[in-house]
């Protein structure tokens, strides 16, 4: 059996999900029933817009229902206990320099801290995530880009 992978998160993002799937479930969910019940109501299906409409909502809700639930089933509230003091870690905001002198502050974290943050979201999971984990202030690492090729960054700064 493969190992499930662990969703780090906020707490504040967790709390956000958690809300979400109770909306998502408690309200928007019978509120799309209705509107499939009331457009089977009009009579021929293959041509009632508003039936197909519901049905394509339904399909949506329930694809996220699905997502969070699986989010939250293996989410962990915090940040990994191995890491290092002033390591980069879920959840590290870091600043990298690229080539040519181009400095960027990124969140390392899900794409699903973003609603709680102006910074963007590096994924742990993406190429530059990974060379960046476990990383301090002043290294150096190399991460492949989608065309294949190879690109050098330096770790500025991490804060926590």
């Amino acid at each position: 059996m493969s190992e499930q992978k662990v969703h780090w998160l906020t707490q504040e993002a967790y709390d956000r999900l958690k809300e979400e799937l109770t909306e998502r479930t408690e309200v928007t969910r019978p509120k799309i029933s209705k509107a499939i019940e009331i457009a089977r109501e009009e009579g021929d299906l293959k041509e009632n817009g508003g039936y197909h409409a519901a049905k394509e909502d339904q399909g949506r809700n329930e694809a996220r229902i699905r997502e969070l639930k699986h989010l939250l089933e293996h989410a962990q509230v915090g940040r990994p206990e191995d890491t290092a003091e002033g390591a980069v870690s879920h959840g590290s905001t870091v600043t990298i320099e690229f080539p040519g002198g181009d400095h960027e502050t990124m969140l390392v974290a899900s794409r699903e801290e973003k609603a709680h943050t102006d910074l963007e979201i590096c994924s742990p999971d993406s190429p530059l995530g990974k060379a960046l984990l476990g990383q301090h202030a002043g290294a150096e690492v190399s991460y492949e880009l989608p065309n294949g090729r190879s690109m050098a960054v330096k770790v500025v700064e991490v804060h926590d």
